[in-house]
């Protein structure tokens, strides 16, 4: 997951519309707009049976991912989302080029473009690379867009974006919103832990609710012979810190948790202030338990070169008893555990507490992107009327509705036997919400999990897609997650790397690193984390924290 940053940026120019607010009225929550600056000089829109008649053109930016498959005969400009939009709409999608997100090809052609001062489209729509966004709200050529959002968006946006307004954070400068979020489900990352459950039953092991109670469960996995073979060579738990401690699987952040921190974050204190989480105390206590823990040979020795991806495999593969990710891992990668054994089980459990009764897991950010609008733009509003369309009927779709059973017949979704079915196998496996300007159609955060722990049968559209083929390990593991919701670590700081960031972070990173690894592995004693914590303050440390302070003043005070 990249951290989001934030950098000081010029002043913005506001796109004024010339609108009545009953212009959107095809968008069944746009009622009550007012109109924008008069002295616009552009042509007004006409609004014919719901839909701009003649159509609107809006150009767009967006990477094409690998994951993004077409039918024979239809592209990235010519596709069932791109009919449903002109002929639903009015509105005709053109993408200003294509280019795939797989090695850097997006990123590439686009700073080209910026450097060559091209011009840009109406809306680039992006999730990857922090730095790349702040590149473009500096270009100047992006307007101010929270204005704009106000103006135009609906109601069900509105409140979906006002489940957490800290997601506008990474975009404000001066209280500005440049960028609009990109909404995504919440505590769609938040790790449970994962244990061999049929190893849990062979040695008689209870749920761990501590971590000493997890050391029982690691040495029967270490020691023991769990798989039977005959040979030492399981371990009781698998992490990867190759990219870090406290990443979006395989990592370890909770054993932070357990002390009342998170590593290689920003947490937010008591007294309402943000701290680094790698050089407090607690930090010091953590690597003490993991580092006792690689001596005694429960984790993997290859844990400092595994990524996230590698170490899970440690799991799938019977080599390591736990591992601790979100609760869709059933989904992938746990599935090849029964691939490679068919008689394994596997069972979530919730994280567990540290010595004194703490428990701590890192969060998920309820964005993942941003939507940038062209400040030559002609007509923003047709974006809204757009978003806000998928809004109000694809994000949570109603009962007898166009999106009832998916985006589209033939695609997502398929009738067999005269009852509709989303089998991929029978459906094509196309997903057309990929094709849309924010890739994933439209997300209300909170309303996954709501469906994923509903005690009550699924009524809902929504809630019977949700439920309907999930594995009762990830329904366990999502109310895990829900009960557990008191215990995330958000990181707090989503802005721009400070001035004094850019000088010295990747010289502090590096330090931080070597540190840890080498207490880890037991090639530095503990104590060197007190020096340390006093070169990293010294080193720039103290000064970054009063710049991450002074950034999240400021946001506070934005919307």
């Amino acid at each position: 997951m990249n951290e989001s940053k934030k950098r000081r940026i010029g002043s913005m120019l506001m796109v004024g519309v010339l609108l009545m607010s009953a212009v959107l009225s095809g968008c069944s929550s746009n009622g009550g707009h007012k109109p924008a600056d008069s002295n616009t000089t552009r042509a007004k829109l006409e609004i014919k049976n719901g839909k701009y008649d003649p159509p609107v053109t809006i150009t767009y930016l967006r990477p094409w991912g690998p994951d993004v498959k077409f039918k024979p005969g239809e592209d990235q400009d010519s596709n069932v989302h791109t009919k449903w939009a002109k002929e639903k709409l009015g509105i005709e999608l053109k993408n200003q080029w294509v280019s795939p997100s797989t090695n850097n090809a997006f990123e590439t052609k686009l700073r080209l473009s910026l450097a060559s001062n091209a011009d840009m489209p109406d809306i680039i729509s992006y999730r990857g690379e922090f730095n790349l966004v702040r590149e473009l709200i500096e270009s100047g050529k992006f307007v101010e867009a929270g204005e704009l959002f106000d103006q135009y968006a609906g109601e069900t946006w509105k409140k979906a974006i006002n489940e957490d307004p800290s997601v506008w954070y990474p975009y404000m400068q001066d209280g500005k919103r440049i960028g609009i979020p990109i909404l995504d489900y919440a505590y769609n990352g938040d790790p449970v832990m994962w244990i061999r459950e049929d190893w849990m039953k062979k040695f008689s092991l209870k749920a761990p609710k501590t971590l000493d109670d997890l050391e029982t469960i690691m040495e029967a996995f270490a020691n023991r012979d769990p798989d039977g073979n005959g040979k030492k060579d399981t371990y009781g738990l698998t992490i990867g810190f190759k990219n870090w401690l406290n990443t979006w699987m395989s990592d370890a952040g909770w054993v932070f948790g357990a002390y009342g921190t998170m590593p290689n974050q920003w947490n937010l204190t008591k007294d309402g202030k943000l701290e680094y989480g790698s050089v407090t105390p607690e930090a010091k206590q953590a690597l003490g338990r993991i580092r006792d823990w690689m001596s005694k040979g429960y984790l993997p020795e290859e844990a400092g070169v595994y990524d996230e991806t590698k170490a899970a495999e440690e799991f799938t593969a019977g080599k390591a008893g736990i591992v601790v990710g979100p609760h869709w891992m059933p989904s992938w990668p746990l599935e090849d555990v029964k691939k490679n054994n068919p008689e394994a089980e596997y069972k979530a459990y919730p994280i567990p507490a540290g010595p004194d009764g703490k428990a701590g897991r890192h969060g998920t950010s309820n964005a993942n992107g941003v939507i940038l609008i062209n400040k030559d733009m002609k007509n923003p509003e047709a974006f809204f009327m757009y978003q806000n369309y998928l809004f109000d009927h694809y994000a949570n779709p109603e009962t007898n509705g166009e999106f009832e059973y998916g985006f589209a017949e033939g695609y997502d979704w398929v009738m067999v036997d005269g009852k509709p079915t989303a089998d991929a196998g029978l459906a094509g496996g196309y997903a057309p919400e990929k094709y849309t300007l924010t890739f994933d159609g439209a997300r209300i955060p909170s309303l996954n999990m709501a469906a994923l722990t509903s005690r009550k049968e699924p009524t809902t559209p929504f809630e019977k897609k949700v439920r309907s083929g999930v594995s009762e390990p990830m329904l366990e593991a999502a109310q895990i997650v829900m009960n557990q919701k008191d215990i995330v670590f958000n990181q707090m700081f989503t802005g721009a790397p400070t001035m004094t960031m850019q000088m010295n972070n990747d010289i502090l990173a590096k330090m931080e690193k070597d540190t840890f690894s080498q207490i880890i592995y037991g090639k530095s004693p503990l104590d060197s984390f007190d020096s340390f914590v006093e070169k990293w303050k010294s080193s720039g440390g103290d000064q970054i924290t009063k710049e991450v302070n002074e950034w999240y003043q400021s946001v506070k005070g934005g919307k």
